[in-house]
């Protein structure tokens, strides 16, 4: 297995967690994949061999990527909890099979 191939597994392990803490600051599926996204990328471009503790440093990075895109939200002059009709919008709805 590459060092490549075992960063990209170790980082599938804590995938839903990322997701879920960047779901909670944004409010939206779409928008959060895209921060997981840009985790891995940042990841990927980052010293591994520095990172002690691989789970927190993602989880601080997804924080801070969120935290990035709420700004970009004030700075565009988005209204993030309206629609064009003035009613209030709703987080992307979490569906999962009953179990």
């Amino acid at each position: 297995m590459s060092e490549n191939e075992s960063l990209a597994r170790r980082f599938e392990e804590h995938r839903s967690h990322l997701r879920a803490v960047a779901y909670r600051m944004l409010g939206s599926l779409g928008e959060s994949d895209d921060a997981v996204q840009e985790a891995w990328l940042r990841l990927s471009r980052s010293d591994v061999t520095a990172i002690q503790n691989l789970g927190g440093w993602l989880t601080t990075v997804v924080g801070r990527i969120c935290l990035d895109m709420l700004r970009s939200r004030t700075t565009r002059r988005e209204e993030p909890l309206h629609d064009q009709a003035g009613q209030v919008r709703l987080p992307d709805p979490i569906i999962s099979s009953p179990v």
